[in-house]
């Protein structure tokens, strides 16, 4: 029996990931701009989607050679390592992003958030699993008017491990009394999915551009719970509840 469902955020609700790619992006090309390309990077943050944060900047300080340049703004940022350099120069453009709100509004997941509107219409304990840090959660939250639709809200800030480490929903599941096998997650990514899994819980992973080919790969996944038609969303997720 399913008993609580929880959501992702980052490319599940929200297209926040290809926000995200750009920013890492546009960042990497501001650090190096007549060796790298916006594409290129966008490309390279597939590998990565999902990841906490220090984790996407290592990969992508190591696979463009960033190192150099972004040493250069250690001190102006009063950080001690390159990769939080990185971080800096790429989390002022994303933040500009999103200081308009149409960015937000206008790069929702429909099938996702009507399937969350779904949930709570019929009354199903509802979670956010994230790995976005609070400020920025709690920004798209009151953007898109979810501040009260979850029941509890778990962010990056709450945890030590990352995803696909299970910590983020084995919480959601302390906090809701729901024990893991009455959860059904719908994620993403492959981080997220492996995350989901090895807490012990169902998934239905929704796959979009940036992790579809990463999600097919998956040897754990069910993938009769693999959705790449949007439309076919609600039919999974009844199949889901009819096989448990």
């Amino acid at each position: 029996m399913i008993r609580a469902m929880i959501f992702d955020l980052d490319g599940t609700l929200v297209k926040t990931e290809q926000l995200k790619a750009i920013s890492y992006a546009r960042a990497a090309v501001a650090l190096c701009p007549h060796t790298i390309t916006e594409a290129a990077v966008i490309e390279a943050f597939k590998d990565v989607v999902g990841l906490s944060r220090r984790e996407v900047a290592i990969a992508l300080v190591e696979r463009f050679d960033l190192e150099g340049k972004a040493q250069q703004y250690m001190d102006e940022f009063g950080v001690s390592t390159t990769w939080q350099a990185y971080v800096q120069v790429r989390l002022k453009i994303y933040e500009e992003m999103l200081a308009d709100p149409d960015v937000i509004r206008n790069n929702q997941w429909p099938h996702n958030m009507q399937l969350l509107a779904m949930a709570r219409e019929v009354g199903c304990t509802t979670a956010l699993a994230t790995m976005s840090h609070c400020p920025q959660v709690q920004r798209v939250l009151e953007i898109l008017e979810l501040t009260n639709a979850f029941d509890f809200v778990a962010t990056r800030d709450d945890v030590e491990h990352g995803k696909p480490d299970p910590e983020i929903y084995l919480l959601v599941s302390r906090e809701l009394d729901v024990p893991p096998d009455e959860c059904l997650v719908i994620e993403d990514s492959p981080s997220g999915v492996k995350a989901a899994l090895n807490a012990g819980m169902h998934v239905v992973a929704v796959s979009t551009p940036f992790t579809r080919d990463g999600l097919h790969h998956l040897d754990d996944l069910d993938k009769q719970f693999l959705v790449d038609d949007p439309q076919t969303l609600p039919q999974v997720v009844a199949d889901m509840f009819k096989a448990i």
